[in-house]
């Protein structure tokens, strides 16, 4: 008992501390290993096309042309950040509407609205492929969820928008293959 007490008065809270980290790190290492906890490369589920919506509101156009067409590339910024270039997949274009009523009845007509002629709101179909997790999916490191604003820019335009709707497509077989052999290359 002697020999214990003179070997710990040796040590430092320094020593103390360093052993301690050591220790920790070992018991933390060996969990992960059993599978005990997940690392955060295994709580990807799956890789999965995604489409998403981007909802502009109140864009003015002139032109009278719509600078964003369905089967062409936009470059997105989520959050202020670059991303990439995604495909576009479809482009809905309307422009404000406004309420009136009808006379002598207590319906509405929508028409639309001759003070803002030129301004439209836009919905802009994109698509992508995203790691999904149990909390969504993940494109570029960000969780692309409803609200969520993204930037919309081109050669001769620059959109800011959001998130209005997610959608995740089925996986195919062959995506699924794939996705195993990537699996196996990691192990």
């Amino acid at each position: 008992m002697e020999n214990l007490l003179k070997l710990v008065r040796k040590f430092k809270a320094v020593d103390i501390i360093i052993i301690a980290g050591v220790i920790i790190a070992l018991v933390a290492f060996f969990l992960t290993y059993k599978n005990f906890r997940q690392t955060a490369s295994k709580q990807i589920e799956a890789t999965s096309k995604i489409s998403f919506q981007v909802y502009i509101r109140g864009v003015t156009l002139t032109g009278g042309e719509i600078p964003l067409k369905a089967s062409e590339k936009t470059f997105i910024s989520i959050r202020n950040v670059p991303y990439s270039d995604l495909d576009i997949l479809d482009v809905k274009a309307d422009r404000k509407k406004t309420l009136l009523p009808v006379l002598n009845s207590k319906n509405v007509m929508v028409v639309e609205d001759p003070s803002q002629a030129y301004v439209y709101d836009m919905i802009v179909t994109l698509s992508d492929t995203a790691k999904i997790t149990k909390d969504g999916a993940v494109v570029g490191g960000n969780k692309i969820k409803m609200g969520l604003p993204i930037t919309l820019e081109g050669k001769d335009y620059k959109f800011n928008g959001t998130v209005s709707d997610l959608k995740v497509m089925p996986v195919t077989d062959d995506e699924k293959f794939n996705s195993s052999l990537e699996a196996n290359d990691n192990v």
